[in-house]
């Protein structure tokens, strides 16, 4: 069933055409992934589709009754003045009610008139129909997933929250909602790696349509189906996920440009053929050519990577061998220690990938390292010859109040202005733009202006800080391709996986105040980091089957025991301890294994990843070992559990 269509649709501010010719059909339950450059009219194409803009040409059209969900970058929480209130949006009233149920409770032990009794009788049954059962564990699940502690956020204040906690809360609010069509705007902007993978994992799963503008290849290619592409003042649709459209928008351009080229040359040879007969004996063939040349429907080439950064890092000087060395260093921030026991280093041509929760430290340890914080305790110090460029998340490091050209002068005096706007044209500013104030300009153009500045530092060592946030997708290709031929040295913090996957060749896991070194790429570590999941899943199973277990033996000391003499008793019980024995040992050897995958210490070794793939197929035998001696186990007891139950007078 059709949900939103788009047919024909153009949209023009005055003069200036921003869309034209939008067609595209969003069924129920489609999931879309919205991608193109900045600026190019993704998010307008989200209010048309909400009905907050109308359509200067065309139609937009909703099917009756349907709910659209909109997760804007700014985010409005209303009057809430706890997390828990923020996530749960449109049901405080219902949770309100939630509330005066438990008061109404309570005062019944001292009025149990009937006016008191109706009353929560209809409150109650107001609150069942209305699914009041359902929210809160909905409100605490996604609470959960995205990062926030349920029990803790109904108390917390709104107003505590950071800039980044806010984009999560307002993510959860969304989700909590969950309208027929979600369409959701940047959503993995503020989620580290375990919530971004929650969120996948929930789009995956939800009955609702999405429509989602990101940047994150990975996150994606995860979740579209379909793919929307914003590019040269329209968009088009493509089937199928975010590999097939690569590979399909690739083979169009192709096809474009061919047919483009081939129109071309017939162009110039009927040119050609006028130029040389307009005025002379073949006239009027020429000025019959001529009036059919005007008439012909030009093709358009494919639109030229124009705005795309020209990004290029290269080192003034070569530096030391040894980058950075800590030795057992604290990093600690208003006395809340965040990193402790740091012992580790980052050797010359080393691209490390520091992953970690947010709000763990991996901000303030790079400060640290760049010499901004100092640490706590123990030493924490760059080589001899090593200087650093940082790009900051926060973008702090580009002056508001100057503009682009004045930024770019106070770094190389010495320029032309022709040098000056050449060097700003790299990274989209051109003409007059380059006299604009940053404090003028959006987020994805800030953080082109910070790589601009990063690109004159000449650092032997470019630390980034999540550069991803603001870029679109070409502008991190870009970002990847310059990081990929610079010959220094890298510290990237992410989560961006596909931009790991492509450049950190070590990883540095912070986890619970302490750094874990895995001397393999990224990818390696994520199939190394599968195998821990897979433990954990394990060990989950394992429990609920020894809770299954210990339930058992309470049933099993609660039957009757008469008749214990019985030989036919005795031989059941001897069943039941052997059949127990086996549990408790196949119980050992499964603990022992799942610890042995969950110890980071065994993923810093060479061989790890091939020891954990095979302590990962042990666990799967001994987990099947177990569950066969449960199946003895149980068939005993219930042997010795029926005996006992017939000889019981």
């Amino acid at each position: 069933m059709t949900q939103l269509s788009l047919s024909n649709v153009g949209v023009s501010f005055g003069a200036t055409d921003l869309l034209h010719d939008v067609t595209v059909t969003i069924a129920a339950g489609d999931k879309w992934g919205m991608v193109g450059r900045n600026g190019t009219g993704k998010t307008t194409l989200f209010r048309l589709m909400t009905g907050a803009l109308e359509p200067t040409t065309g139609q937009v059209s909703r099917a009756s009754g349907v709910r659209v969900s909109l997760l804007e970058q700014h985010r409005d929480f209303g009057d809430a003045t706890t997390v828990w209130e923020a996530a749960a949006g449109e049901f405080a009233e219902l949770l309100a009610l939630e509330q005066s149920l438990s008061e109404q409770a309570i005062a019944l032990g001292a009025d149990a008139s009937e006016a008191a009794l109706a009353r929560y009788g209809r409150d109650l049954e107001r609150f069942e129909h209305d699914g009041g059962y359902t929210i809160a564990p909905r409100v605490d699940t996604v609470l959960h997933g995205l990062g926030f502690d349920p029990a803790d956020a109904r108390t917390r204040p709104l107003a505590a929250l950071s800039g980044g906690e806010r984009g999560r809360l307002g993510l959860a609010r969304q989700l909590v909602v969950a309208g027929d069509v979600l369409l959701l705007d940047e959503p993995t902007n503020h989620l580290d790696l375990e919530t971004t993978q929650w969120l996948e994992q929930y789009l995956q799963d939800t009955t609702s349509t999405v429509v989602v503008i990101s940047h994150d290849r990975a996150f994606l290619a995860a979740v579209a189906d379909h793919v929307l592409h914003v590019e040269n003042g329209t968009a088009t649709p493509y089937t199928g996920g975010y590999a097939a459209f690569v590979t399909q928008y690739a083979e169009r351009r192709l096809t474009q440009q061919r047919a483009a080229d081939r129109q071309r040359r017939v162009v110039d040879k009927e040119q050609d053929y006028i130029r040389r007969n307009i005025a002379g004996q073949n006239s009027r063939q020429a000025k019959g050519r001529r009036k059919r040349l005007e008439r012909l429907p030009r093709l358009s080439p494919p639109p030229s990577a124009d705005g795309t950064m020209a990004v290029a890092f290269d080192v003034r000087e070569r530096g030391g061998d040894q980058v950075l060395e800590a030795r057992d260093a604290r990093i600690a921030i208003e006395g809340r220690t965040l990193v402790r026991d740091l012992g580790a280093f980052i050797m010359r041509g080393d691209r490390v990938g520091l992953i970690g929760p947010n709000g763990a430290g991996k901000s303030t340890l790079l400060e640290t390292i760049v010499g901004r914080r100092d640490t706590a305790a123990g030493e924490l110090r760059l080589g001899g010859s090593i200087s650093a460029a940082y790009y900051r998340q926060d973008l702090a490091q580009v002056p508001l109040g100057k503009s682009l050209y004045d930024i770019i002068n106070d770094l190389r005096p010495l320029w032309t202005r022709g040098q000056i706007q050449g060097h700003l044209g790299r990274f989209g500013f051109s003409g007059d733009e380059v006299l604009r104030r940053a404090d003028t300009l959006s987020g994805g153009e800030l953080a082109r202006v910070a790589l601009a500045m990063i690109m004159l530092s000449g650092a032997n060592l470019l630390i980034f800080d999540e550069p991803t946030n603001h870029l679109d997708v070409e502008s991190i290709e870009a970002l990847e391709d310059a990081v990929e031929r610079y010959p220094g040295t890298v510290l990237l913090v992410s989560h961006d996986r596909a931009l790991l996957r492509a450049l950190a060749t070590r990883v540095w896991v912070l986890h619970e105040q302490r750094i874990t070194t895995f001397d393999g790429s990224f990818a390696e570590w994520e199939v190394v980091s599968a195998e821990r999941a897979h433990a954990a899943t394990v060990a989950a199973a394992e429990d609920e089957s020894l809770r299954r277990v210990r339930e058992h033996r309470r049933t099993e000391r609660a039957a009757p025991d008469a008749n214990r003499e019985r030989n036919t008793l005795r031989t059941a019980r001897r069943a039941a301890t052997a059949a127990e024995d086996a549990v408790t040992a196949a119980e050992s050897t499964v603990a022992t294994l799942a610890a042995a995958l969950e110890d980071p210490a065994l993923y810093t070794t060479a061989d790890g990843v091939a020891r954990s793939a095979e302590l990962g197929a042990t666990l799967e035998r001994a987990r099947r070992t177990l569950d066969a001696a449960l199946e003895a186990w149980t068939a005993a007891t219930e042997q010795l559990e029926h005996l006992t139950a017939e000889r019981t007078p």
